[in-house]
């Protein structure tokens, strides 16, 4: 896994993408990345639910749960850059769902919920740049209510030998400049999330073969309540 850039860093370089990383993000995915977060939001977001989308960037993920969850659905918007929350506030207002969200600026890796907070926790991109993904995945999986469902897609290594290779070459130069890597790199958080007692529901590989995402929804166990002694 290459090193990340530092958190100071990184928030000034999406201060900077805010105004067109849509367009960029979705030119150099080849449109996958949409794919990903209806994905993701199909199979965990219900009527009603509580959901946090954490590294939200221009709210497109957020977007689509409040639609699904409904009136009664509630959104929190968070992400590390303020330029990219102001963006996503422009678009939640103007798809009518201002209702149904609140924005706030957070870094993943420190998050200021409680333990058991969100019905439903949405992760779309945001693992890749962050300076440890395995304890951000964490962080996320912390303020998951027992029984609610951590959807996560994040950049991934391919699979073929030779393609991982090439994609290695291409990204030595891409990362030269951030404006056009993002920063992003494949990283790997669900055996970690294995280990905290998720339970996976969904795994799969989707996107261009260079650089691939994997999209995993896990669920957090219910709670057993202690036996009388």
């Amino acid at each position: 896994m290459r090193e990340a850039l530092p958190t100071a860093r990184i928030r000034q370089l999406y201060a900077g993408l805010a105004r067109h990383y849509d367009f960029q993000h979705a030119l150099s995915t080849l449109a996958s990345d949409a794919r990903g977060r209806r994905l993701l939001v199909s199979h965990t977001v219900r009527r009603g639910d509580r959901i946090l989308d954490c590294g939200c960037g221009t709210g497109s993920t957020g977007i689509l749960a409040a639609q699904r969850a409904g009136p009664k659905g509630r959104v929190t918007f968070a992400d590390l850059s303020a330029e990219m929350l102001l963006k996503a506030k422009q678009k939640t207002a103007d798809a009518g769902l201002e209702d149904q969200a609140s924005f706030e600026v957070v870094d993943l890796a420190h998050l200021p919920y409680k333990d058991d907070t969100f019905e439903v926790v949405l992760s779309t991109y945001s693992l890749c740049p962050v300076c440890d993904p395995v304890d951000g995945a964490l962080e996320l999986y912390r303020v998951l209510k027992p029984g609610g469902r951590l959807g996560i897609a994040h950049s991934t290594t391919p699979p073929n030998k030779i393609v991982r290779w090439i994609a290695d070459r291409v990204e030595d130069v891409i990362w030269r400049w951030p404006s056009i890597s993002m920063g992003c790199r494949a990283v790997s958080v669900l055996p970690a999330l294995e280990a905290a007692g998720a339970q996976v529901l969904l795994s799969t590989r989707i996107g261009v073969p260079l650089w691939p995402f994997l999209v995993v929804i896990v669920q957090k166990p219910l709670k057993v309540p202690a036996q009388p002694g």
